[in-house]
């Protein structure tokens, strides 16, 4: 039986990509489509693509309206906006899936300092799950309120997660050098984000200060009861989407079948493919997909991890949609393989 589905947020880069998701999904209905904007449009004018296959109205979000005709909504909104509005829709026992920032720390100092702004919804934040799939499936499957994991965090937390449960590195060692194509920093007007200043550039920014980094360390530091401070420098690829990241760490234990311990943690995840000894990945290898790759090399008392992910994807739209695929008992791979 399908369900009607609501996107708040719709005309920005992860709205599009759920709908283009969602289009395809044997088992949901776009019933509503929203944004902030007070100005009325018609998504398959903001997006020509989905003329003939999807041309609802974008209103202005309608909170009883969605949930008078949705069975779940995605919140698709930029940072500090679904905490406003969440609280509302949980009460009428709504399933959710939030995009933004506003429900992945539990540490709301760390958030505050983050994103310079006083969390308004504390109450449902300490039910919210945090939506990384091959962590926490099952919290996923009986939550309402999944917050969907930042970018950058999704394909470093899958790199090192079957290290830190193992108790295998040194957990004060962990550099992360990510690249990230622009479509990440979305659709607002910057001058840095220009194409003509991004094009045949290359740089690093929010150097070892950027808001994804306590989502990191908040994950790593529970998973292995150590706190963990990562070293994190993010860059700006000249491309539209992917992230590549090369993570450098030290070993506590020596093990001479790191691969093999990899493809074990991940053999019954669809989404996550292990490269092969000598081989690593690219963003063309994941670009337009809901999978992460993974390769590894290791240096005795070193390793090196590289991952790729498509940063809308897997690292946005994707991986919610996945998390929908659970909270509603659906294959998992519905729409994404």
């Amino acid at each position: 039986m399908a369900i009607d589905v609501g996107i708040v947020g719709a005309t920005g880069h992860t709205g599009e990509e759920l709908i283009g998701i969602l289009l395809k999904h044997p088992y949901v209905r776009i019933a509503k489509l929203y944004n902030t904007s007070e100005q009325p449009q018609i998504i398959s004018d903001v997006f020509p693509k989905f003329k003939g296959k999807l041309d609802l109205p974008v209103k202005q979000l309608n909170v009883k309206e969605a949930i008078l005709n949705c069975d779940f909504i995605f919140l698709a909104l930029p940072h500090t906006i679904s905490m406003t509005i969440t609280a509302q829709l949980l009460k009428e026992e709504m399933q959710i899936v939030d995009l933004s920032a506003d429900y992945r720390l539990t540490d709301v100092k760390a958030y505050e300092k983050f994103y310079k702004v006083k969390h308004q919804d504390k109450v449902n934040l300490k039910s919210a799950v945090y939506g990384l799939p091959e962590l926490y499936r099952a919290k996923i499957k009986d939550a309402l309120l999944v917050a969907n994991p930042g970018c950058y965090p999704t394909a470093a937390l899958l790199s090192l997660v079957p290290l830190a449960a193992f108790n295998m590195i040194k957990m004060d060692s962990i550099i992360i050098d990510a690249k990230s194509g622009v479509s990440g920093a979305g659709k607002k007007l910057e001058r840095s984000l220009l194409f003509s200043e991004v094009y045949e550039d290359f740089k690093a920014y929010k150097v070892n200060a950027h808001q994804h980094m306590p989502e990191i360390n908040q994950v790593l530091s529970k998973l292995s009861g150590k706190k963990t401070n990562i070293t994190f420098v993010p860059h700006l690829l000249p491309l539209d989407r992917g992230i590549l990241e090369t993570i450098y760490v030290k070993k506590l234990k020596k093990n001479k079948n790191i691969i093999e311990l990899y493809k074990k943690f991940y053999e019954k995840e669809p989404f996550i493919r292990i490269k092969k000894e000598g081989e690593f990945p690219r963003i063309k290898d994941v670009a337009g997909t809901n999978f992460c790759d993974i390769g590894i090399k290791d240096e005795g008392e070193n390793l090196i991890i590289i991952s790729a992910i498509d940063n809308l994807i897997k690292g946005a739209s994707g991986q919610a949609v996945q998390n929908m695929n659970i909270m509603c008992k659906f294959p998992e791979g519905a729409a994404l393989l």
